[in-house]
């Protein structure tokens, strides 16, 4: 009877050791209550929890990450948009984040998207799309203030995703498409103003230097020649061959040089004609 009374006893002790050794790793905490009283945390390592007194909470202190699901809100400027974003935070006093909300995780959801719906509500849309830092930091610092009691550090918030319906996709797209238009309209009246700055200092120059005319001209005979075509029509400029036709009037003239008049010759007056009697057909005398 003696040596079973003992064994029992040894697997009892043997079983409350067992069931009092606790490891926590090292990512984790344990929150300990003894009768309902909270002692503490304890860990990470290895530690004794008295059974039956004692009650162990364990609690990840690893950075949660969070998506928010898509919050369907009216923007500032009257835009129905569903949006989107991730929460990433950590539990830093495991204390409160047991004993000061019952479901820490599921809180901080829940405070994600109400600020979520209620930040985006109060920007336009252009500004969520182009200011999205700011909108992020700004949930990140509303999130963090809200949960701070808790014990839970939100270190960010980001945006993911903005959906816009149709109607306002198809309206963004032609204000895209009205944008570049203008650009391009700008860029090609600035190249135009140039290029007759450019022109008239050509105008100028060629004014001062008429040879330069015809070194325009031949070196333009020059890039077409480059050209397979069957068919070429230019304007042959008289400038070019007006001294060989002066020196050939020359000669002829033993000499002298001949002046082209530049107007032609007066046509006789209307009066000098002889007039004539429409019925009779005799010449009427002036």
């Amino acid at each position: 009877m003696g040596p079973t009374i003992v064994l029992v006893v040894g697997i009892v002790l043997l079983l409350f050791l067992i069931s009092a050794i606790k490891i926590i790793p090292e990512y984790e905490k344990g929150v300990i209550f003894r009768l309902g009283r909270l002692v503490g945390a304890r860990g990470p390592g290895l530690f004794l929890v008295i059974p039956f007194l004692e009650r162990m909470f364990r609690v990840d202190t690893r950075v949660i990450t969070m998506d928010v699901p898509a919050q369907e809100v009216i923007t500032r400027d009257n835009v129905t948009i569903r949006v989107n974003a991730v929460i990433y935070f950590q539990v830093l006093n495991p204390n409160n984040a047991v004993t000061k909300v019952m479901d820490y995780i599921r809180a901080t959801m829940q405070i994600a998207q109400t600020t979520l719906r209620a930040v985006v509500g109060q920007v336009e849309l252009d500004d969520l799309l182009a200011q999205r830092d700011q909108v992020n930091h700004r949930l990140q610092m509303i999130i963090d203030d809200q949960t701070e009691p808790w014990g839970i550090k939100v270190t960010i918030v980001e945006v993911k995703d903005v959906e816009l319906p149709q109607t306002m996709q198809r309206a963004m797209a032609r204000q895209a498409e009205a944008e570049r238009e203008r650009r391009a309209k700008i860029i090609h009246a600035d190249g135009e103003f140039q290029a007759s700055k450019v022109l008239a200092e050509a105008a100028d120059v060629i004014a001062r230097e008429p040879v330069t005319l015809q070194l325009r001209y031949l070196q333009t005979l020059t890039e077409i020649a480059v050209e397979k075509n069957s068919t070429l029509v230019f304007p042959f400029p008289i400038d070019l061959v007006r001294p060989f036709v002066d020196m050939a009037q020359a000669q002829q003239n033993g000499g002298a040089k001949v002046t082209i008049p530049s107007t032609p010759s007066t046509p006789p007056a209307d009066d000098a004609k002889p007039r004539f009697d429409p019925l009779t057909g005799q010449p009427i005398n002036s």
